[in-house]
């Protein structure tokens, strides 16, 4: 168990750590840029709004809040550059070039700004709200959130007083994940494969990294309500069972795909801040007939959510940093549908404005309202072509077509593809492909002996991972090493061999022996 699951003083949440190595490793950027777009009709009273923004901020601190690593402990702290919060004439502009625009610029966890507001004027009475928050201090629920805050701020009605501060549910949460650690690791043991093998239309190679995205927008069948009630399953597990029985029929055998799990409680359901946790879901080979499959895969998970708060990293060894744990991944929100009331005018809310990033080689988002449930399939054109990305909601939206008129069809009979066949060689490892988002190996000018520091570098793998005789070629994440154990291995060297390592060591070189030999290079560099 790692000393920095709890202790004293704030730390910040597990997930929030991960997010944080993630991105010192050059992996996150705008993949972790959360836009929302508000647009106004009407007399809008701007400073009031502006005034509301602030108010908001003032009651959610994680919005006003930076990262810093003290002493092999990641903690939260009061972010040097708070959230700008502004306004700017924009007549005549496009909203979407204005949201881009925004989700585009820089957000800083360990100085701030991790989140931005500006309000735009389009017109003398339409207007673009714009905020931008870091997916480190925000999640899905958190726009719910923001929206009822602006709005009661708006309406001059008192926000609500947070039962505990994020420091303290952070702590609950770790002494939660402490109890399940033990009973994940056996649960995960014979389900997580770290593969990255895929079929898909249009697919010529795989990533888990994030990366410049691109998407394909759709709405799905409005029958899907009442084939799930009839299942005897959520919208959800349904929409999901769907994307397990495409990949089967692309050829993709007990393919894992990702789905993102709240990990919210009764104390924490009016926090902005990140309260989610991406864990991989199997189902096995599709048989029987579509209701069979769905409640098959509702058991699996259950049992799934059972853990939502452990983070896989820490449950199973081999899991490197990365944006997306497995190649395919899905995120569903429900919304109660209610509509922010701003008074005097009406607000209308973008609830699924894009960052233009993808943090694997296919994302299925969806918002489930009672208005419909709107989609969009996030994808990286490096590996998959738009062409194969719309051929795969052609046939996704095929098969929801098929099931919300007989969701009791045998799998066998409904209209799925042919199996793709494979085209692209994947070899081992987090991802197939290297975008500009990845760390590149620094070449090196020269090789430094790295025998003089190995022992020392060794007794430090020993102390953090509580075990001796560690080789000098083990690698740390299959060691069971995490983003916890990158930050203290770092602090020790730190402390004890006075060089900084870069995390980017981690990627290419996560051994004893690559730890000393990155030592040697500094120390030969200082002289």
């Amino acid at each position: 168990m790692s000393p920095t699951l709890t202790g004293e003083g704030e730390q910040a949440s597990l997930a929030q750590h991960g997010i944080w190595v993630t991105e010192r490793m050059g992996c996150g950027g705008q993949v972790y840029h959360m836009p929302l777009a508000i647009r106004f009709d009407g007399p809008l009273d701007t400073d009031r709004l502006l005034a509301a923004c602030h108010d908001v901020v003032g009651a959610h601190p994680q919005l006003a809040t930076a990262l810093a690593e003290r002493d092999a402990v990641l903690r939260p702290a009061l972010a040097a550059v708070p959230p700008p919060i502004g306004f700017e004439d924009a007549s005549g502009r496009e909203a979407g070039e204005l949201v881009d625009r925004e989700a585009s610029l820089d957000l800083d966890l360990g100085t701030g700004p991790t989140a931005r507001f500006r309000l735009f004027r389009l017109a003398p009475e339409r207007h673009l709200l714009v905020v931008v928050a870091h997916h480190a201090v925000f999640d899905g629920m958190s726009k719910d959130l923001l929206v009822r805050g602006l709005a009661d701020a708006y309406a001059g009605l008192p926000l609500p007083v947070l039962p505990l501060t994020y420091g303290e549910a952070v702590e609950r949460e770790n002494a939660r994940v402490a109890e399940l650690l033990d009973e994940a690791a056996a649960f995960w043991r014979d389900r997580w494969q770290d593969r990255q093998d895929l079929r898909l239309p249009g697919l010529s190679g795989v990533s888990t990294r994030a990366a410049a995205g691109e998407a394909v927008d759709f709405a799905l069948p409005a029958g899907l309500a009442v084939a799930a009630e009839k299942m005897g399953v959520t919208r959800f597990e349904l929409v999901l069972t769907a994307v397990h029985t495409l990949l089967a029929a692309y050829g993709n055998e007990d393919a894992a795909v990702s789905v993102d799990l709240s990990t919210r409680t009764e104390e924490t359901r009016d926090h902005i801040g990140l309260f989610v946790n991406e864990l991989p879901v199997r189902a096995g080979t599709p048989s029987g007939t579509f209701a069979d499959f769905a409640r098959s895969v509702r058991g699996e998970l259950r049992a799934v959510y059972r853990f939502r708060q452990v983070p896989l990293a820490r449950a199973v060894g081999g899991v490197s940093p990365r944006t997306a744990l497995t190649p395919v991944s899905v995120s569903y929100r429900g919304r109660d549908g209610s509509a922010p009331e701003f008074p005097g005018v009406a607000a209308s809310v973008d609830w699924m404005s894009f960052n233009h990033a993808v943090r694997g080689t296919l994302h299925l988002q969806v918002v489930d309202a009672p208005d419909g449930i709107t989609a969009r399939l996030q994808f990286n054109p490096a590996v998959l072509s738009r062409s194969g990305c719309e051929s795969l909601v052609e046939h996704l939206l095929d098969l929801l077509e098929a099931v919300a008129t007989a969701p009791d069809t045998e799998i066998s009979h409904l209209p799925l593809p042919a199996p793709v066949e494979v085209t692209v060689d994947v070899p081992a490892g987090p991802s197939s492909v290297r975008t500009e988002a990845e760390p590149a190996a620094v070449p090196r000018a020269g090789e430094a002996d790295a025998t003089p520091y190995l022992a020392e570098v060794a007794e430090i793998w020993s102390e953090v991972f509580k075990r001796p005789g560690i080789g000098p070629d083990e690698d740390l994440f299959d060691l069971g090493g995490h983003s916890l154990t990158i930050v203290e291995i770092i602090a020790k060297v730190r402390e004890r061999m006075d060089v900084e390592l870069s995390f980017d060591l981690f990627f290419d070189e996560p051994t004893i022996a690559g730890v000393a030999a990155e030592v040697a290079l500094l120390r030969e560099e200082a002289c």
